[in-house]
């Protein structure tokens, strides 16, 4: 590396001794402080990157008067949130904001990632994906101080914390009733009862049964939502309850994209063809049910649309405290794939 040693990253002051200058107008110019010529910031900028300096960011936050961090927690094991993620950079850098992420995990709770993310002072906390519950949240928001925005969950509008969530209701019904226009009338709903947004989607299945005129076949399937595999595994489990019986429905409406592939899956193996003898759809509109080789019918709840909500939420609170937490409901529409097709004369 030229001009410092070998040992150790190089620092501001040897960007100073690299130019001749002084130490606090290469300071100015990391802070974008006034002070400097555009000439000296573009000679400093020019000699940090040939001899690959990076500004000091957690020092530079602790010097700021007012954090423009924002704390995200996530699961990496569900394929939505990482999504989502991917558009709360943009919306953040939009409000000036940075993203600092804090993964919950089987072996790392919500809470775990709450105290490090508080430990940088984060402005405020999007929680995407987490297994509380609404006590578990308000005690949350209260530890955090800061204003808290819950992404995914069911409908839990209250005093404490924002909610970001997508019409999931309504996408089931919309689900149930596309496959009732094809002219299916068994239609079993796999419901994994650990899921956050459960209840809140079971709804829109027992709505539209209700309306068609449909009987319910609900199967639930329990398990643990921090599991990688959760949806997955739930799905194959209710898969091997269908084969079990002694006549399949014409149609499965799973409320998850990977429990869905789970259902598909299993019974593919037992001989069962999709959309021939049963058709399958799921939701969320993951990148595992773009795939051509499952191409999933389902309902998408838009990752973009979540992602800037749920910035938009803190952002809103971060810069008046006053304001009181709201539900923001994104909505959701039926993507047409090939796992659902009419059923099959006297199915």
């Amino acid at each position: 590396m030229p001009g410092t040693p070998a040992d150790r990253p190089p620092t501001m002051a040897d960007i100073a001794a690299h130019l001749g200058i002084s130490r606090q107008l290469v300071s100015l110019v990391f802070r974008d402080a006034p002070g400097a010529s555009e000439e000296t910031r573009r000679r400093v900028r020019k000699a940090a990157a040939e001899l690959g300096f990076s500004p000091h960011v957690g020092a530079r936050s602790l010097r700021r008067s007012r954090s423009t961090d924002l704390g995200v927690i996530f699961a990496p094991a569900h394929s939505t949130e990482p999504e989502i993620i991917e558009h709360v950079y943009a919306a953040a850098s939009a409000h000036g904001y940075d993203v600092i992420l804090s993964a919950q995990t089987a072996a790392r709770s919500t809470g775990d990632a709450v105290e490090e993310l508080l430990g940088h002072r984060c402005a405020g906390l999007i929680v995407a994906g987490s297994h509380l519950d609404h006590a578990g949240m308000r005690a949350l928001s209260r530890r955090a101080v800061v204003p808290v925005v819950e992404v995914g969950a069911a409908s839990r509008r209250n005093d404490h914390y924002d909610v970001v969530r997508s019409s999931g209701d309504r996408g089931i019904d919309d689900m149930v009733t596309y496959l009732a226009e094809l002219g299916h009338r068994r239609i079993t709903y796999v419901d994994p009862a650990a899921m956050p947004s459960a209840a809140l989607r079971r709804r829109g299945y027992d709505r539209a049964a209700d309306r068609l005129g449909l009987s319910t076949d609900v199967l639930s399937v329990p398990g643990k939502y921090r599991r990688a595999d959760y949806f997955e595994e739930a799905g194959a489990s209710a898969a091997r309850r269908l084969l079990e019986r002694d006549e399949l429905p014409t149609a499965v409406v799973a409320p998850n994209d990977h429990a869905a592939v789970g259902l598909l899956l299993t019974l593919a193996r037992a001989g069962v063809r999709i959309p021939a003898h049963l058709s399958i759809t799921g939701f969320d509109d993951s990148p595992i049910a773009r795939l051509s080789s499952v191409d999933l019918t389902t309902v998408r709840q838009d990752p973009a649309l979540m992602g800037t909500a749920a910035v938009e939420a803190a952002v809103r609170r971060i810069q008046d405290n006053a304001l009181a937490p709201a539900e923001t409901v994104v909505d959701t529409y039926l993507v047409k794939r090939n796992s659902a097709a009419p059923p099959r004369p006297g199915g």
